[in-house]
């Protein structure tokens, strides 16, 4: 009556997921035209309606089990669903599959069976996007690891708005947490020099210099002083050389070195960096739901 490929072309076209539809094409005898009316007459195909509309609330999170730890960011449109507990059950439901599953790229992740469940990961959020009424996105993660001689640090803040994750050589959890915070608080670019890309420190050195030309200091003295100014951007984007923010007479090196470690890696998420949000008309917004768009 109908073939795998069928199921395929319809949760492309509706974002549904395949055991609805499979339903579908079964109820209308494999039509593909009646089986999208079917899913819409439903409410399952409402998630397909969402893909335009902007998604830049919702929460990060972090959590590790043994020596591998998974960070995450999982959008929707309003921080009002953000707070809903179903959305939080999600997102959690994602994090602890991430943990259990070895995969390292989106389209991996998102074919994996939630854990503990029946549908995957594509499928929950699509499901729940109907169900809510928001578009809801799984939009990044990384999965982490560490040695037996390493620690996590793990630090949420505004209540998942940014997370940051770190791995310390050496040095305890609490190190590791402290780090974390600062990570969180401060935004660093890169771990230490060695890790900023070029070409951002080529930019830079070209402002620098413009900078120092216009200033009238001629070309010879501007090298060296783009040399000097260069430092000090390093302190401010390097998480080593940033003074630390519970002890600002040292940098986050010496803490971390004065008790014993070293610093391994950084990852911070903050919902919705790199996302242009909308400007809303809430008169419009209200009318578009009166009427049932």
């Amino acid at each position: 009556m109908f073939k795998a490929s069928d199921v395929k072309e319809l949760r492309e076209k509706t974002g549904a997921g395949m055991l609805d539809c499979k339903k579908a094409l079964e109820a209308t005898e494999g039509y593909m035209e009646k089986a999208i009316d079917w899913l819409r007459e439903n409410g399952i195909a409402k998630a397909a309606k969402k893909e335009s509309r902007i998604a830049a609330e919702g929460l990060t999170e972090a959590k590790s089990l043994d020596n591998t730890a998974v960070i995450l960011e999982v959008n929707c449109e309003t921080d009002f669903v953000a707070q809903n507990e179903e959305f939080k059950s999600i997102v959690s439901s994602i994090i602890n599959t991430l943990l259990k599953n070895d995969v390292k790229t989106m389209d991996e992740a998102n074919d994996l069976t939630i854990y503990g469940g029946s549908e995957t990961i594509k499928e929950a959020i699509v499901n729940f996007t109907a169900k809510i009424g928001e578009k809801i996105s799984f939009r990044r993660f990384d999965r982490i690891q560490k040695t037996d001689d390493q620690n996590f640090g793990i630090y949420s803040h505004m209540g998942g708005k940014i997370t940051s994750l770190v791995v310390i050589d050496k040095a305890n959890e609490d190190i590791a947490k402290d780090v974390a915070m600062h990570v969180a608080a401060m935004n660093p670019t890169a771990v230490k020099r060695d890790d900023v890309p070029a070409e951002l420190v080529e930019r830079e050195s070209h402002i620098i210099k413009e900078q120092v030309l216009a200033e009238g200091k001629p070309e010879n003295i501007a090298e060296k002083m783009v040399t000097g100014r260069l430092n000090k951007f390093y302190k401010e984007i390097c998480l080593e050389e940033q003074a630390f923010i519970k002890e600002n007479s040292m940098d986050v090196k010496t803490y971390v070195e004065n008790n014993g470690g070293t610093i391994v890696s950084m990852t911070r998420f903050a919902v919705g960096e790199g996302i242009e949000k909308r400007e809303d008309n809430f008169a419009e917004e209200v009318m578009n739901q009166v009427n049932g768009n």
